[in-house]
């Protein structure tokens, strides 16, 4: 048997016993997972602390409820990497929404506050924005579209995959090399 096969075989077991309240087994998925929890919801959040609370609150999910993993969907490695992703992206829009508040709230610019740097740093996102949706342009249709769903639409890939009626390794393949050509153009107008 192949090692991918009997990890998820692992996997799908612990999560038997999961659903039955199993403790242990609980613990076991912690250890397995968490790294790779705390990486990419650090990757997303870029802090610390963030990546914390989204990989705390993945795993107080999944105990809460653990019959939302479904293996005829997938494996559980891709379920909870896939709620970690989403809590993660949800964590940074929650963020933003509660900066932008405080902004708002903040009738002007304090005594010490360099207004310049606002200006600088809104001209960069500007910039940023327009030169991404300009190279997701150049994409090929079929890798922008799995772009979208997964970034803008907040799709999993088994659920791109199940609505474009497009086997799931097709998916993950158009992603990376969507994501690969993207660096690439970006990178290259950096220079």
């Amino acid at each position: 048997m192949d090692p991918k096969d009997l990890e998820d075989h692992r996997d799908d077991d612990l999560h038997r016993r999961l659903s039955l309240g199993d403790r242990p087994a609980f613990e076991e998925l912690y250890r397995r997972y968490a790294p790779a929890a705390f990486g990419l919801a650090y990757r997303v959040t870029g802090q610390d602390a963030l990546a914390q609370d989204v990989v705390h609150d993945s795993f107080l999910a999944l105990w809460k409820a653990p019959e939302a993993f479904d293996p005829a969907r997938g494996s559980f490695r891709t379920f909870f990497l896939s709620l970690v992703h989403h809590r993660a992206v949800d964590t940074v829009r929650r963020e933003e929404r509660l900066r932008r508040r405080s902004v708002r709230m903040n009738l002007g610019p304090a005594e010490d506050e360099d207004v310049a740097e606002d200006v600088v740093e809104q001209a960069w996102l500007q910039d940023r924005r327009a030169r991404v949706a300009a190279a997701l342009g150049c994409l090929p249709p079929e890798q922008r579209q799995v772009l979208e769903l997964a970034y803008f639409g907040g799709y999993t890939q088994a659920r791109i995959a199940e609505s474009l009626g497009v086997p799931l390794g097709t998916v993950k393949t158009r992603t990376m090399a969507a994501l690969r050509k993207l660096q690439r153009m970006l990178t290259e107008k950096d220079e």
